[in-house]
């Protein structure tokens, strides 16, 4: 699971490299792209006027690495845990796992392009995102899985800790943190960042030491690392947890405080900034009352479904509006490498809702998984764009027969439970 993997610039609204479209609002709108929805509102609504209808031709196109994706949703949906999370209005979890292995059948058969994107539109339902403002917007970011040098114990090279969650840490059935729980003792709130250190909860829970007080922080905002072992090894260090305070940027309080520029911000220029200011990098990060605790993990960095997560392929989202694991597309413009380097340029592409984080709130926000390394930190540091969020699912004339599963009749003296029908989901004319 992720915490704020949001990379550091999305909570400032900035225009990476100057180079993104954004669409003109009104007078007098202020953007607000953490507004939750109203009570009893979803974050989907089914298209049904064609004129509304997405062109998926670009997402046909470009299916690479798509079937792996698909197969970790189609793992997580298949615990019995999963089935608690639907109906999603009147999605059922069988729908969930029924499109899910539609889509992954047309992509095993090879299709052309064409013929693919002729047979999703007739199998498939479309639903887009309400997005902030009810009419589709949403704010695009990415987050990646930095790689750093590290160290099993501390040495005067390495000696910025990354630290496991402490005994006595308490989440619930969610994931979410509820405190710390001593012996005999109530229930307490962990501090914030600024304080743990001399709350005693660190100390003994030293995980791994890097050698850069910066790549620790970028480590709990990305909320996973690669780390590159004394003997060469690479060792993969994921989320376990965090102290339950909500995430701060430092960018905005960077660019507020007038050390950095609003245009052109990177996490590039971040790095460089503290490298040549390294007496700032605590007053800055402990500005974020967030902290996160990690585990040693193995294999590859896993979302919050604890499905490994693809590039290209995860979306992160908030998983109290969206339906986890299913199949959607995101439609923006972002940043993508050519041959001569970075351009912000159109794109449309199929991915899997399988992952979650601190600062992707609201129907308003989704945070793109972009892989590992300096190469994807490039992309992840200058993604900001508004853009479209579709989900598909089976129609119903498309759905397998259910499979009966034989019950014992009630005794005499029982009364079946009524059920409640699923809420349905609006449709968008």
């Amino acid at each position: 699971m992720r915490t704020a993997w949001t990379v550091l610039l999305a909570a400032c609204f900035i225009s990476p490299g100057g180079c993104v479209h954004k669409t003109p609002q009104p007078m007098g709108i202020v953007e607000d792209f953490e507004r939750p929805l109203p009570p009893g509102e979803l974050a989907l609504r089914k298209i049904t006027n064609p004129a509304d209808m997405p062109d998926i031709a670009m997402a046909c196109e470009f299916t690479y690495d798509m079937r792996q994706s698909v197969a970790c949703s189609l793992d997580y949906l298949s615990k019995p845990s999963s089935q608690n999370y639907f109906p999603y209005g009147q999605i059922t979890h069988a729908n969930a796992v029924a499109s899910l292995k539609a889509f992954d059948q047309l992509l095993g058969a090879n299709l052309p392009p064409d013929r693919l994107k002729e047979e999703i539109l007739r199998r498939f339902d479309i639903y887009t995102s309400v997005g902030w403002d009810g009419s589709g917007t949403v704010l695009f970011t990415s987050y990646y899985t930095p790689i750093f040098n590290a160290s099993p114990t501390a040495t005067p090279t390495f000696r910025y800790p990354l630290y496991k969650a402490p005994p006595g840490l308490v989440k619930d059935a969610e994931g979410e943190v509820l405190g710390i729980q001593r012996p005999g003792g109530p229930m307490q709130k962990l501090p914030a960042r600024r304080d743990l250190p001399a709350s005693g909860l660190l100390a003994g829970n030293e995980l791994v030491y890097l050698a850069d007080e910066f790549e620790v922080y970028i480590a709990h905002v990305q909320g996973s690392a690669k780390l590159r072992m004394p003997d060469g090894r690479l060792v993969t260090v994921g989320y376990a947890a965090h102290n339950g305070h909500d995430y701060q940027s430092i960018a905005k309080m960077m660019i507020d405080d007038g050390k950095l520029e609003k245009q052109g911000l990177s996490l590039a220029k971040m790095i460089q900034y503290f490298r040549s200011h390294p007496d700032e990098v605590k007053p800055y990060t402990d500005r974020n009352p967030r902290f996160v605790f990690f585990a040693i993990s193995d294999g590859p960095p896993r979302g919050c479904l604890n499905e490994p997560v693809t590039a290209m392929r995860t979306i992160a989202t908030d998983k109290q509006v969206y339906p986890r694991g299913c199949l959607a597309m995101v439609a923006a413009q972002l940043p993508q490498r050519y041959s001569g380097g970075i351009d912000v340029l159109p794109f449309k592409g199929f991915v899997l809702d399988q992952d979650s984080g601190g600062a992707i709130r609201a129907p308003g926000r989704c945070d793109l998984y972009v892989g590992v390394g300096d190469r994807a930190g490039e992309l992840a540091g200058r993604t900001y764009s508004k853009g479209r969020l579709y989900y598909f699912f089976l129609k119903d004339d498309q759905l397998p027969p259910p499979t009966l599963t034989p019950t014992t009749p009630p005794g005499p003296m029982t009364t079946p439970t009524p059920t409640t029908p699923p809420t349905p989901l609006p449709s968008m004319e």
